[in-house]
């Protein structure tokens, strides 16, 4: 299980591989999903998001930016429910499958926010070795939303 205190996991296996986050965050869900499903003011505060077109919600495409990469990522929004799930991803199974879940779960007067990337099919083992590491990436991708929520709910006090 990953550390709450925002450190990123990764788990791996033949055909399955998956990057974790959870960081605990002093700001509510909804300030918190106000941020995750705003796609054009990501860049803003999220260091690791270039850029984001297209709406967040239910059955739209998205097209992402990272710093990481010059690839441009077009996923599509799968689940969403305000305020507490969000997911997207592209591929297709069996052969290759890429999906973002992201998850806000009330803890005291704050929420533990939980992130992971899951990599599945049998492709995988051919592709592994041009994937980035996604430790560092979503370690500092929670602390940009920590940073964030918690900003604006001190703004807000």
């Amino acid at each position: 299980m990953p550390s709450r205190t925002g450190t990123a996991t990764k788990t791996k296996s033949t055909f399955r591989e998956a990057c974790t986050v959870s960081i605990d965050i002093d700001a509510s869900r909804e300030t918190i999903w106000s941020l995750l499903v705003d796609a054009p003011d990501f860049p803003r505060w999220n260091s690791t998001v270039t850029s984001i077109e297209g709406t967040i919600a239910l059955g739209q495409t998205l097209r992402i930016r990272v710093p990481i990469s010059k690839r441009t990522f077009t996923v599509k929004v799968t689940a969403l429910e305000a305020p507490q799930s969000l997911v997207w991803g592209d591929g297709r199974g069996p052969m290759f499958r890429g999906t973002r879940e992201f998850a806000l779960e009330p803890v005291g007067a704050g929420t533990t926010f939980t992130m992971t990337e899951t990599f599945e099919g049998v492709m995988l083992p051919l592709i592994r070795r041009s994937l980035p590491d996604f430790v560092p990436v979503f370690t500092q991708y929670a602390y940009d939303l920590k940073h964030e929520a918690e900003m604006q709910t001190a703004k807000r006090a």
